[in-house]
């Protein structure tokens, strides 16, 4: 009953103007009320839509430029005497041969004013220390270029590729700046033949992680995290959706049942660390399973999603009308043929938004897999279950801690990767929600 109402239930207005006035004024204050609440509910709208702008903003402005990257162009010369001198086409004979000797004679070459060995050094330092190895990928790849003179793309250390971003500031004084003057005078006359430009970083996304920032990659946390997810939903999903069943349709409704109900219901709120320490102490310590491997990792985060998969599933149950189950009863159909012939298909849409929500939580967890060693450095992407991973999150968390600045950077584009993932996990729960949903 609203306030006017009441008021008028109390103290019947009069029909005269001083009633009418009482009455409109009563209306008045409620109009406002009313303004006031929906002024309250924008204000509140609106600073969370300013923060997650702030939020995504920031991110997309400080990741943005880690999908370009440097890179120089030399003229190089495959001498057959430093990589194959036998002729022997031998790829291990090829891998091993001297490519920082390679890459120095074309420097040297391109540029024959700079000499001593300290020079050089310093010249050779504008070079990512991965150059070498993406030289002798190349030619291990076609042993037929060996003798000859190419022109290459080699990666630039990440202080050029921060410099070419304007993330240091050449004004500086020499000793607090990390390219000297002598370097800055080199990378100008790269620029100024076009020798240096900018390129996608096909390595950021395809790449495994690296101590030098311009070659990290995260193809094989993606890997990680895809292995540890396929672990986890092919565990939690069909336990979760058999424990709703049994807890929803067959279950006796006694102090036990009522008791596991609440016991469920306080795993989903159990903070995330204590499932690492379990997993830690049951799967690592009892088991002797390996460490920093997807199948772990899968394990620990299917007991974590286990809880929201159950719940999700019991209130998709609930929610198909009993006059489906009298009718198939009626029909003569047992429990269990009224079950999967009836209720379970209908309560699937929900079943599945649950898990894949459930799946979308555990993505972004850390904590638990920092417990079970999926926190190391590791630089091969992972071929399988049981292979030495991190995830996106953990590699998140290790690029963030790094020091270098050109780790700022790719940070926050691992993040824009995690949260493409997490928003494409999303749209198709609420694409599976919207085709398969049934409404009586």
């Amino acid at each position: 009953m609203t306030d006017v109402a009441q008021k008028f239930r109390s103290e019947p207005f009069s029909t005269t103007d001083e009633g009418r006035e009482k009455f409109n004024r009563l209306l008045k204050r409620r109009y406002a009320a009313e303004a006031r609440f929906k002024m309250w509910g924008i204000a509140a709208v609106s600073v969370a839509v300013v923060f997650l702008i702030l939020l995504v903003g920031s991110i997309i402005y400080q990741g943005s430029t880690a999908f370009l990257t440097t890179k120089i162009n030399l003229e190089v010369a495959l001498d057959p005497a430093v990589i194959d001198p036998q002729g022997s086409k031998d790829p291990a004979v090829i891998g091993a041969a001297d490519y920082n000797a390679i890459l120095r004679a074309a420097m040297q070459k391109r540029f024959p004013e700079v000499e001593g060995r300290g020079p050089t050094r310093q010249m050779m330092g504008l070079i990512s220390s991965g150059a070498s190895y993406e030289l002798a990928d190349m030619v291990k790849a076609d042993p037929g270029l060996i003798g000859q003179t190419i022109k290459v793309e080699v990666l630039a250390d990440d202080l050029v590729d921060q410099f070419r971003k304007g993330f240091m500031d050449r004004n500086l004084p020499e000793a607090e700046r990390k390219l000297n003057d002598f370097q800055i005078g080199i990378y100008d006359k790269l620029v100024a033949d076009g020798s240096l430009t900018a390129a996608l970083n096909t390595e950021l996304l395809t790449g495994g992680d690296s101590r030098e920032p311009e070659s990290a990659g995260l193809w094989g946390a993606v890997m990680g995290s895809f292995f540890t997810l396929v672990v986890t939903i092919g565990i939690a999903f069909p336990l979760g959706v058999m424990a709703a069943i049994y807890l929803e349709e067959f279950a006796p409704k006694n102090r036990w049942t009522d008791l596991i109900e609440v016991n469920i219901n306080n795993l989903a709120a159990v903070p995330s660390i204590v499932f690492g320490l379990l997993g830690l102490a049951v799967f690592l310590n009892f088991f002797g399973m390996p460490r920093s491997a997807p199948l772990v990792g899968g394990l620990v985060l299917a007991l974590q999603a286990l809880p929201i998969i159950i719940i999700a599933s019991r209130a998709a149950i609930k929610a198909v009308p009993p006059s489906i189950r009298e009718a198939a009863y009626g029909m003569g159909a047992s429990k269990i043929q009224t079950v999967m012939h009836h209720t379970l298909p209908l309560s699937m849409p929900g079943m599945l938004t649950g898990a894949i929500l459930g799946m979308a939580h555990a993505l972004g967890e850390t904590a638990p897999l920092l417990m079970i060693g999926m926190v190391a450095f590791i630089v091969d992407v992972p071929g399988g279950f049981a292979s030495p991973a991190t995830v996106l999150p953990v590699q998140i968390y290790l690029w963030a801690d790094s020091p270098e600045r050109a780790f700022v950077e790719k940070t926050s584009a691992a993040i824009m990767v995690l949260l493409v993932f997490l928003t494409f996990m999303n749209a198709i729960a609420i694409y599976l929600r919207k085709k398969f949903e049934r409404k009586w």
